[in-house]
């Protein structure tokens, strides 16, 4: 039998049931209203009228009204004729009735009213229980019938509960289990349902589709092996190190080049776990040093320095997390990582080398240019002779060159001194404003020519940072220097201090013309300069700014708003006072 037509049945049935016991239980449910309406309209009133024409007529030989009140209930119960025998009673009533209206102190007639009262309320007494053993019984005839339903549709339901689910869900349950032995590639697996009902159907076209899944897996299998040996070769003949490892940081494969700079061999490193092998592999135990499954950013890039084919080599090692996006499935699962070790050998060499030579030079350039500062002073000396104008002129135009030459080389020799490691920085407790006071002096000049006010907001005056406090003011001097080459004449340049937590903030926010939002990132950049810019520069201080502040421990950072200006922040360490 076709699953649906079962479905259909068994609701169909189960719903009948429950439409049967409704229309059962309603029907009995107003047999019992109509007869309990019955006592209560027919009988019960008329019970209630005799009750008050017993105690009218107890008070009409005291109170005259008493009659009236015994004749208005006597009216109604004219209206509530309903039992056999209760019209004959009632008229002897009126009867009697009328004979005491004619002589209120007959005692005879007092006692016949009572009997006729006495006789109506055991007709109606009677008529009660008659009607209270017919409820009675409906409500039997009820219960039999509404139990009886009930338990039909109780075995129908019970009949659907063990046979309808287990025969839609256990085909498929063992279905879902063939898929996952497909999908675990036992393409063997076949399911077998009775023919006659739609998992039947199901289940031939799963055979056939596992039987060409496993036809297709045996003839491609050759071709995946060589494909596999193929890329293995490519990785071989990388000049790179390669190292591939799962999720469960097994490495799965290693090139040539990586073992020869490991000192490994393959048969002992493919297959075992990557921390084992860092234990006694200081390579290994550097490359995957404050490693994680999810390498952060920061971990991802580092140069490592290596002793190899006879020489010092340097290697930059890069992680690469792999995914892939299983067949038919939308999320992406992580399945292992990629180590590369690439070979910046030779371009760290002419990187040494162009640091030396810009050393070199830069240390050679400053003895002449000293020497053409010194020449400039004694032509400036009136003792020496009078210059004319032009001559002045000449003069001034030379001793500003010789300046801004001099600038540029102790900016070569600051990044020769960082780029070399020779840089030394000393930092140590010092005092906030002996820092900004010194940037500020040494700009205060140049801000008065163009007329821009330097304006100081600081928390308090006792604020001590942890910091190398020269290299600290000549990072504040360089920043306060660009502030005011790119601010408008007549303008304001903010130095702010501000305390947060344990952090030392230093700003220096300037109103000119702003960065443009492409350009922030490489703001630190070595050699950058923003396109357009007419100012003269090397494109080295912010670099060397961001070197000798990282080198203490700090951060620097910008914001900029193009056409309102920048705000450079510098973040220390607070300390106490020393």
């Amino acid at each position: 039998m076709k699953i649906k037509t079962k479905l259909s049945i068994g609701v169909g049935l189960l719903f009948l049931m429950i439409l049967l016991l409704s229309v059962l239980s309603s029907w009995y449910i107003n047999q019992l209203k109509q007869d309990t309406n019955n006592i209560l309209t027919a009988n019960y009133n008329t019970l209630e009228y005799s009750r008050n024409m017993l105690l009218s007529l107890e008070d009409i030989p005291k109170d005259p009204l008493a009659v009236h009140s015994f004749e208005k209930h006597m009216e109604k119960q004219k209206k509530n004729i309903t039992e056999v025998g209760e019209k004959e009673a009632t008229e002897n009533l009126i009867l009697h009735f009328n004979a005491l209206q004619k002589n209120t102190q007959d005692a005879a007639t007092y006692g016949l009213i009572r009997k006729d009262i006495t006789e109506l309320m055991q007709l109606n007494m009677q008529a009660i229980e008659h009607k209270s053993d017919v409820a009675n019984k409906t409500a039997q005839n009820a219960i039999v019938a509404i139990s009886v339903a009930g338990t039909l549709c109780f075995l129908l339901a019970f009949i659907l509960l063990v046979n309808l689910p287990s025969s839609i869900a256990n085909p498929i349950v063992h279905l879902t289990e063939s898929i996952k032995q497909i999908a675990n590639q036992n393409y063997k697996e076949r399911v077998h349902f009775e023919s006659h009902s739609e998992y039947g159907e199901l289940a031939r076209s799963f055979n056939v589709m596992a039987e060409k899944i496993q036809f297709y897996s045996e003839s491609k299998l050759e071709k995946i092996i060589k494909g596999k040996k193929r890329i293995e070769a490519l990785v071989d003949a990388l000049n790179d190190a390669v190292i591939g490892i799962d999720e469960d940081k097994k490495i799965l494969f290693i090139n040539d080049i990586a073992l020869q700079i490991m000192g490994l061999k393959r048969e002992n490193a493919v297959g075992q776990q990557i921390q084992d092998i860092a234990l006694n592999n200081d390579l290994m135990r550097d490359i995957i040093k404050n490693w994680m499954p999810n390498t952060h950013a920061d971990n991802h890039n580092k140069t490592l320095k290596i002793f190899a084919n006879g020489k010092e080599s340097y290697f930059e090692k890069e992680m690469i997390d792999i995914h892939i996006k299983p067949t038919a499935e939308d999320q992406k699962i992580f399945i292992g990582q990629v180590i590369l070790l690439k070979n910046i050998t030779p371009f760290k060499e002419l990187d040494i080398a162009k640091t030396h030579f810009l050393g070199t030079v830069s240390h050679e350039f400053k003895t002449p240019i000293s020497s053409i500062q010194l020449g400039l002073q004694l032509l400036e000396n009136d003792k020496i002779g009078s210059l004319n104008s032009e001559q002045q002129k000449l003069v001034a135009s030379i001793k500003e060159d010789a300046s801004r030459l001099l600038n540029i080389t102790s900016e070569l020799l600051n990044i020769t001194q960082v780029e070399s490691g020779a840089l030394q920085i000393n930092p140590k407790p010092t005092l906030v404003n002996t820092i900004i006071s010194y940037a500020v002096q040494a700009n205060q000049a140049s801000a008065m020519q163009k007329n821009i006010e330097l304006k100081i907001q600081s928390e308090q005056d006792d604020l001590w940072v942890y910091a190398d406090g020269e290299k600290t003011a000549w990072v504040l001097n360089n920043l306060l220097s660009n502030a005011i080459r790119y601010s408008l004449e007549k303008s304001s340049i903010i130095i702010r201090v501000v305390q947060s937590q344990d952090k030392i903030l230093f700003s220096v926010q300037d109103f000119g013309r702003g960065i443009e939002d492409q350009y922030l990132p490489k703001i630190f950049d070595k050699y950058f300069r923003i396109p357009g810019t007419k100012k003269e520069g090397t494109g080295l201080g912010l670099n060397i700014c961001k070197e000798f502040i990282e080198a203490q421990g700090g951060a620097i950072t910008v914001q900029s708003q193009l056409g309102s200006g920048s705000v450079f922040t510098i973040q220390f360490n607070q300390a106490s006072q020393s």
